[in-house]
């Protein structure tokens, strides 16, 4: 019997990383989260190593050990940071944490993982970005950090196509996590707010973003490449409720 095929998903403590490992499980894989917190659950073939994935020499280090131990063949970089602003306040350190979970492990890992995935004529990579890289209020940062993986994903995409390795992104609308509910509670004006400007007037779900992911992360799924998924209810065409 052929061993699992092994996946790295990073931010998977909770939320859309939760779920994204949660179906990968399901169909088989071997998971391995990567980020500061244990995963709310646990699983035989699930494996978590701590790291606190703005430390990018930390990150190298935890990415290289992986290496040694699991044949990655799928990559999720799911991980990121956000520290809303108006301009007038962000800062140059609230982009220097953010742009370094978000695309300096992105980046690290990446390097990490296909001198294998290329070595086995076989790999997926998937990004998750935000609808938010379209404009919103108070997100200079997290919306510049996020847009980064879009043409992170098309550059790498570019490399190794013909490896048969896939770089694609998906890139979430308003979904239904603790933060979001926090911000928006059940019965509120905010929460009311938001679903109007939805075209299919509810909030996503983790297992919305989840379907998309493992999309571009089957096997068959090889003709599609540099690719970004907008998974939003349709707010990208209206022009509002960014995540």
């Amino acid at each position: 019997m052929a061993a699992p095929e092994v996946a790295v998903v990073t931010g998977a403590s909770s939320s859309l990383g939760e779920a994204i490992a949660r179906d990968l499980l399901a169909l088989g894989h071997t998971v391995v989260t990567l980020q500061r917190t244990p995963p709310q659950f646990s699983h035989a073939q699930l494996h978590f190593r701590t790291v606190d994935l703005s430390d990018l020499g930390a990150t190298k280090a935890v990415a290289a050990d992986v290496v040694a131990q699991f044949p990655v063949r799928y990559l999720v970089n799911n991980a990121g940071a956000n520290r809303p602003a108006a301009i007038a306040d962000a800062s140059i350190d609230d982009l220097r944490h953010v742009t370094a979970v978000t695309l300096g492990a992105a980046m690290l890992l990446i390097q990490a993982f296909v001198p294998g995935m290329r070595a086995a004529g076989f790999g997926r990579i998937v990004s998750i970005s935000s609808r938010a890289i379209l404009g919103k209020i108070e997100r200079i940062v997290y919306a510049s950090a996020k847009a980064g993986l879009i043409g992170m994903t098309r550059s790498v995409a570019v490399e190794v196509g013909g490896d048969g390795v896939t770089v694609n992104a998906v890139v979430p609308g308003p979904v239904e996590t603790a933060l979001f509910t926090r911000g928006h509670p059940v019965g509120s004006a905010k929460r009311k707010t938001v679903i109007d400007s939805i075209l299919v007037k509810r909030v996503g779900t983790p297992r919305d973003v989840s379907r998309a992911v493992l999309f571009f992360l089957d096997r068959e799924c090889g003709y599609v490449t540099g690719q970004a998924l907008f998974v939003c209810g349709g707010t990208s065409i209206t022009g509002t409720g960014g995540a």
